[in-house]
């Protein structure tokens, strides 16, 4: 790359093994556009993007980044970055339309497309099969609160899976089910605005259950296909030592991580979030099963960590998040600790027994600028970025089998309810011509790929 960015803090490379696999992750609405072109349906995000007030200045995904035409360029960008792998994720709404029945063949030559796009360029392609954008057809039938819903994924997984499985071998079934079931039904924050606890803690189940079908039909489409699931988690500290508030981080840590991880685990669902919560679940012989089965990997989305009081007024789970003083943020006004990441990929491997893991999305936002020269210079995330690599490389001297790291995000994007203002990307977008210009940071990670390969060759 034509830029240097000149000496930086010594991180522990030869830490990771030398199959490391070093990407970049976006999601399909956040980045395609095209929303209504080659028989794309609308998705409950272009339906919520609508509503008065819901979205940063009115902002939508009509266009983001463009990628469903600029993806030649974009993989061009990833391979100047140095990255092996790429993270994104399929729409459903292009593939099934109506979210079930036919299959729209524009929507999959798509697909078809940038995969050998990768390919082609030496990138591995990691498919992930839902990232919040279900069709709107299907939330008009009751979404994710019925049963229907996870079924349809499955079949829509299997059109997907016996298109690409011939050449995609890494796949995740759902992204952040934590964010589509609580944020999109209990907190009303996102997509499809629903503000209802009997509806999230369906929704919840169905999504886990949607996994597990989706699992199984990826078993049975792609032969030799490593499959996984991308969750978010936080820590969860007590504000105080006050019986309370310790009570409230027990509440919150079920509410935020056991509660998406004891099921896939074998674990079930926690027994005091479902007396907490006070919502029978839908449950049927077998799904519990369907919904531990085995897995080949694991993915964390890990951002930034939680301290909680008790707040037996507000709203379920009766947690109410403190700011602590005197931390670093990012520019989503999260607080800031590399720490965290290196407790949660610690406490998967030990509690959970993961076997394989992967850090599928890490990034931090900041109201980057162009400057005079035309460069972008963000060192702050530059400074994450390391602060958090250095974080995994110290869990996998203790033991941490993580097998890449997926920085968020490779382009600026569509950052849901926040709009366009947030800015992940290692490539900045100017929305209004799209040109694209690495960041100082994507240099950086470009540098830090490097020095890797260099560091392990042989």
């Amino acid at each position: 790359m034509s830029e240097s960015t000149g000496p930086r803090p010594a991180l522990d490379l030869e830490a990771f093994p030398p199959s490391f696999a070093w990407g970049t992750a976006t999601s399909a609405y956040q980045i395609e556009g095209a929303v209504a072109e080659d028989g794309r349906a609308p998705s409950i995000w272009d339906t919520f993007s609508r509503v008065p007030g819901a979205i940063d200045n009115g902002d939508h995904g009509d266009t983001a980044c463009d990628h469903y035409h600029r993806w030649p360029e974009d993989i061009a960008l990833m391979k100047e970055l140095g990255t092996d792998t790429y993270r994104l994720s399929v729409a459903w709404p292009r593939v099934v339309p109506g979210g079930d029945g036919p299959v729209n063949k524009a929507g999959l030559d798509f697909y078809d497309r940038l995969v050998d796009g990768l390919l082609d360029a030496g990138i591995t392609p990691s498919v992930t099969l839902y990232h919040w954008d279900l069709p709107q057809a299907l939330q008009d039938r009751g979404g994710w609160t019925v049963r229907e819903t996870a079924e349809h994924l499955a079949a829509y997984t299997t059109a997907v899976a016996e298109r690409l499985g011939d050449r995609v071998t890494r796949w995740a079934t759902l992204n952040e089910p934590l964010c589509s079931g609580w944020i999109g039904h209990l907190e009303g924050r996102m997509a499809p605005g629903l503000t209802d606890l009997t509806a999230a803690v369906r929704a919840s189940y169905h999504l886990l259950l949607g996994h597990g079908l989706a699992t199984r039909a990826l078993r049975a489409a792609v032969p030799g296909a490593r499959i996984g699931l991308v969750t978010n988690h936080s820590t969860v500290a007590s504000a105080s030592d006050r019986p309370e508030d310790l009570a409230a981080a027990v509440r919150m840590d079920g509410h935020t991580n056991r509660w998406w991880l004891d099921p896939v685990h074998g674990r079930g669902f926690p027994a005091d979030m479902r007396e907490l919560y006070g919502v029978d679940l839908p449950e049927r012989p077998g799904d519990l099963d369907l919904i531990a089965a085995p897995l080949d990997w694991h993915g964390l989305n890990y951002y930034f960590p939680v301290t909680v009081a008790d707040d037996p007024e507000g709203p379920v789970p009766y947690a109410r998040e403190v700011r602590v003083p005197d931390v670093p943020r990012s520019g989503m006004d999260w607080q800031i600790d590399a720490g965290g990441l290196e407790a949660l990929l610690l406490r998967l491997t030990e509690d959970y027994g993961v076997r394989e893991l992967y850090v599928t999305e890490n990034g931090s936002a900041f109201p980057d600028t162009v400057g005079p020269d035309g460069a972008v210079h963000d060192p702050e995330r530059t400074g994450y970025l390391e602060e958090h690599l250095a974080a995994c490389a110290r869990a996998v001297r203790k033991g941490v089998p993580l097998a890449g790291y997926y920085a968020w995000s490779l382009l600026d994007n569509f950052e849901w309810a926040y709009g366009y203002d947030k800015r992940f990307g290692l490539v900045h977008v100017d929305y209004a011509t799209q040109r694209r210009t690495v960041k100082t940071s994507g240099r950086r990670y470009a540098d830090i790929i490097r020095a890797h390969r260099e560091a392990t060759a042989g």
